[in-house]
């Protein structure tokens, strides 16, 4: 069951997202206002190669919006953008070509606050290893593009790795799949081809980004082109995967846009953006588009099928976990087998969803959905609540 904190905290925010500002704990005040640091910030670079180094990217009008600019649901303090006015390391040295791979998966592995100086023109870092959290490097760390940043994986690799239950990265406690750090934020980022496919680390899944454990919220990002493998009864998120959050507090996703244009949009056998196994999440003010689901065979697999096909934008499955949708739009989604937009299965029924001043529309679901909410095949605990929101073919 969800721990009575974590339980008080979202039956709160289902009110509050769409009237007051919703204020946060002590403890998440930390999370989203980290202390700034007492010496001088660290540049972070590499000696450059035309292989590794940024690139020039596409001009921001070229490139799908950050988040949905009609999305006006409020958003609680813990899942706003993090001050990083203070940086521990800055990635790069004031040219494209300063910013390379190499910079970036050392800052990463560092930890603490990252931001970048590639320049005043908008960059592509394509990166030639995926970046991956040290458990034990720093409680917290951000990364923050500044809005010009953008990580690809090349169409070959994910971008970017979380795991506490990782021994590789440190294990810092017994109970790392419910531990309260790292705490990773992204914000202010662009993830574009990631790609995961092969690579079965805790199931596989996780295009762009991979999670377990500690606390991760996405905030002001883009995520574009990116893939898992195409077949499997439950691996997923072309874009994000996540396993486990402390506490079972939600994963914050706000301001963001995953897809965004066709084209953009993420594939893999389930998810086509958003994946996880007994994860609660909160979207707020966000986009979701022209993602796809195109496994066969749905969970548990048919007979003679190699499974998926489920969640064209969103994949949930577990026991008690929540998902919150708010002033966010979903559309052009696709299944091949159930929720063209959503699949929410709480096994146990005890889980439950709100979709809040938001509109889902064109998501087909080829397979299979929960008559009456069109795009959403849902299981839980009572029918989703639903409230100033269009749900349509």
């Amino acid at each position: 069951m969800v721990p009575t904190r974590a339980a008080a905290i979202v039956a709160g925010l289902l009110t509050c997202l769409l009237t007051a500002g919703c204020a946060g704990t002590a403890a998440e005040a930390a999370w989203r206002a980290p202390a700034p640091s007492t010496g001088p910030s660290a540049a972070v670079s590499a000696t450059p190669s035309a292989a590794a180094s940024a690139s020039a990217s596409p001009s921001a009008a070229a490139m799908p919006a950050f988040g949905n600019p009609d999305g006006h649901a409020t958003v609680p303090a813990e899942a706003r953008a993090v001050d990083t006015s203070h940086p521990t390391h800055v990635v790069g040295s004031g040219t494209a070509a300063s910013c390379t791979s190499a910079a970036v998966v050392a800052a990463v592995a560092a930890g603490g606050i990252i931001t970048f100086d590639c320049g005043p023109a908008p960059v592509t870092i394509v990166l030639t290893a995926t970046a991956k959290i040290r458990n034990a490097s720093s409680a917290q760390i951000v990364i923050d593009g500044g809005g010009k940043v953008t990580l690809s994986g090349g169409g070959s690799r994910r971008i970017l790795y979380m795991n506490t239950c990782d021994k590789a990265q440190g294990w810092l406690t017994s109970h790392c799949q419910d531990q309260d750090q790292p705490q990773l934020t992204v914000q202010n980022l662009t993830f574009a081809d990631g790609n995961s496919t092969g690579d079965m680390t805790e199931g596989g899944g996780g295009g762009a980004i991979f999670v377990r454990g500690g606390r991760f919220k996405v905030v002001n990002s883009r995520f574009v082109r990116n893939r898992c493998d195409s077949t499997g009864p439950d691996l997923g998120g072309a874009a994000i995967r996540v396993l486990s959050q402390y506490h079972n507090l939600p994963v914050y996703v706000v301001g963001s846009t995953f897809g965004g244009a066709s084209g953009a949009g993420g594939v893999c056998a389930n998810g086509g953006a958003l994946s996880s196994i007994g994860v609660s999440w909160t979207v707020l003010n966000s986009v979701l588009s022209y993602n796809s689901a195109i496994g066969n065979g749905a969970n548990p697999a048919r007979s003679g099928t190699p499974g998926g096909g489920s969640g064209g934008a969103i994949y949930n499955d577990g026991n008690t976990m929540t998902l919150t949708i708010a002033g966010t739009l979903i559309e052009n989604n696709d299944a091949k087998e159930g929720g063209g937009a959503v699949f929410y299965v709480s096994n146990d029924r005890t889980g439950t969803m709100a979709i809040g001043s938001s509109v889902l529309r064109h998501n087909p679901s080829h397979g299979f959905e929960t008559a009456g909410l069109p795009g959403i095949f849902f299981l839980g605990a009572r029918k989703p609540t639903v409230t100033g929101s269009t749900l349509t073919k």
